[in-house]
């Protein structure tokens, strides 16, 4: 193992626990985020996803209703296989979900594949250069870069705000965030 990944899995075992700790201590972080979400500083976007939360990550739901007063259409990820890059189908409220091959409640198969414009993502740890460090599985990496190869994707961490580090040990394949957005504020990523 290189040291890079060395660095992410004692990284990513310290930011799991902590993670847990914050979503104990913040469990209004949700609503918090939803109401303080600068919607005039997104790029215009017809089509955003955002996720379903699982275990301690910060639980998008009052955001993704927020966001869908805009009118954009929305969706939720799908993993088909354990390597391979996430798909987004389009999902309503009254949509039943199924798990994915990873186990994450996702729309059905008989959902419309979506290309999202606007993706908000969960994270282990974050910091201001844009770095992310996820679960470890890739599946985000893969997915952000063939997205960002067909067209123009904005991507927002959503992440407790102690999950910020100093610098998140990134590889040539890691895809970086363009904003991050907190229960204590919002930061876009300058370049």
């Amino acid at each position: 193992m290189d040291p890079s990944q060395t660095d992410k899995a004692a990284l990513r075992a310290r930011m799991r626990t902590l993670r847990a700790e914050l979503a104990r201590a913040g469990p209004h972080a949700g609503e918090i985020v939803a109401a303080d979400l600068p919607m005039e500083r997104l790029p215009a976007f017809a089509m955003f996803s955002g996720y379903h939360a699982s275990g301690s990550e910060l639980d998008p739901s009052a955001l993704i209703r927020r966001i869908s007063q805009t009118g954009a259409m929305f969706a939720l990820p799908v993993a088909l296989a354990k390597d391979q890059p996430l798909i987004f189908r389009a999902w309503e409220a009254d949509m039943d979900l199924e798990p994915d091959a990873v186990g994450i409640p996702s729309p059905p198969a008989s959902a419309p594949e979506l290309h999202p414009d606007l993706v908000i993502c969960p994270l282990l740890a974050f910091d201001r250069r844009g770095g992310r460090l996820g679960q470890g599985g890739g599946h985000y990496d893969r997915t952000l870069a063939n997205l960002r190869a067909m067209k123009s994707v904005f991507v927002l961490g959503l992440a407790y705000s102690g999950q910020e580090v100093d610098a998140v040990p990134m590889g040539e394949h890691d895809q970086r965030l363009d904003a991050v957005l907190t229960e204590t504020g919002y930061f876009e990523v300058k370049a």
